[in-house]
């Protein structure tokens, strides 16, 4: 019996670098808002900590006699919801009466649609802590942007 020998070639290492993708978008129906459908982008840490990076800037504290880090949160929370917060579909305005003290709406105007508009999105991050918390719970969850659920 003869007997070959297979010489095998050594596979290249994989780089996890090079896999790597810096963002993702998915679409996420938001809780107890029929047809409500939000975009929201999955950002890698470093693409946060950019983010991050160009909202604060080095201010000097005069007891210290040093520079300190000081964070822009009006800068932030726009940058932010630029980043993460891509669209929205079926958000009616009587969803938001749940979620921001509005005043008296009709019912014509409680079923319209309210256009996703970077002011709009703003708005309700500022001023809603339950959709505030909603899209950074999302986000924060590596889980709901792979196919691992």
């Amino acid at each position: 019996m003869n007997e070959t020998t297979v010489k095998k070639t050594p596979a290249q290492p994989v780089s996890l670098k090079s896999l790597m993708t810096p963002s993702k978008t998915v679409e996420f129906e938001y809780p107890g808002c029929d047809d409500f459908s939000v975009s929201l982008c999955y950002l890698a840490r470093e693409e946060l900590m950019k983010l991050r990076n160009r909202c604060t800037k080095q201010v000097f504290n005069k007891k210290t006699r040093s520079y300190e880090e000081q964070m822009d949160d009006d800068k932030f929370l726009e940058e932010y919801t630029k980043a993460v917060i891509k669209g929205w579909t079926g958000f009616k305005l009587g969803f938001a009466k749940n979620m921001l003290l509005l005043g008296e709406l009709t019912p014509e105007q409680e079923e319209s649609e309210l256009d996703f508009t970077q002011e709009n999105v703003e708005v309700l991050m500022k001023n809603s802590p339950d959709f505030d918390t909603w899209v950074t719970e999302m986000v924060g969850d590596l889980e709901n942007f792979t196919n691992s659920k």
